[in-house]
């Protein structure tokens, strides 16, 4: 479910966006929250218990002090890098996301590390013991998720690439697929290499130009799917996610 004005209205009391101060949206089932780009001045955002899966909407919300996304879809601690650029941000709550359940004490640390103006995380008090601890045992956090899949590389929490060099990148990539490249994703992955027979069968009806490009690319996915393991197929699930949020994002600019 996508987060609209009339909703945000409705619910902060407000007559327009400019003016909304605080935004309760507690179970809502939420999926896309990109309206909250227009909240310059919100203060107190409540997104618990949603589907929510990227943060980068709330890196415009430069007035904002309290963020409480408890049980959410936030699979990747980059996320946090949206979340750095704001000054006023006091209290976070972020527990019950997926990317809280490896190892506690890391998550926490590195959540610290890279935002180092929080009084309290996860409602329980910041102290100034553990900021010291986070500065060396947090991981720091230079970039948001990026993915090249051509390179086999997952979201990471370092990459530099913003939204519209990874859109290119990723496009250009996609277009020259070929089974030479499909094999060496492959074997980075410890699976054997596919016979010849085996590839063009996925595309042996004939297209052209357009059309014969996304057919290998398809084809290309399929084959890789069907021998990924759980792990693997989380990646693929969250890098899915991403696109199509990039490419949502492309199609409100269009409208605009």
């Amino acid at each position: 479910m996508k987060l609209n004005r009339k909703v945000v209205l409705s619910r902060a009391k407000a007559e327009e966006l400019e003016n909304v101060r605080k935004l309760n949206c507690w179970g809502c089932r939420l999926t896309d929250i990109s309206i909250c780009q227009e909240l310059s001045n919100i203060e107190v955002i409540t997104l618990s218990v949603n589907n929510i899966s990227t943060l980068e909407p709330l890196s415009q919300c430069q007035s904002l002090c309290e963020l409480y996304l408890r049980k959410n879809n936030i699979q990747n601690l980059a996320e946090l890098f949206y979340l750095k650029e704001l000054p006023r941000l006091k209290i976070l709550w972020l527990a019950e996301n997926p990317c809280c359940e490896q190892d506690p004490l890391k998550y926490r640390m590195t959540i610290l590390r890279n935002l180092p103006n929080l009084r309290k995380l996860d409602n329980k008090t910041v102290t100034e013991e553990e900021l010291s601890q986070a500065a060396m045992q947090g991981d720091e956090i230079t970039g948001p998720p990026t993915l090249r899949c051509a390179d086999n590389i997952c979201p990471l929490q370092n990459g530099n690439t913003n939204t519209a060099e990874l859109a290119t990148e990723l496009d250009s990539d996609l277009l020259n697929f070929s089974m030479e490249e499909t094999n060496k994703i492959r074997e980075q992955l410890g699976m054997k290499p596919l016979p010849k027979d085996k590839f063009s069968s996925f595309s042996s009806h004939k297209v052209d130009g357009s059309k014969k490009k996304r057919s290998n690319i398809l084809s290309a996915i399929l084959l890789l799917i069907k021998d990924l393991d759980k792990e693997a197929l989380e990646i693929v699930h969250r890098t899915t996610a991403t696109r199509l949020h990039i490419l949502q994002k492309e199609v409100l600019q269009e409208k605009k």
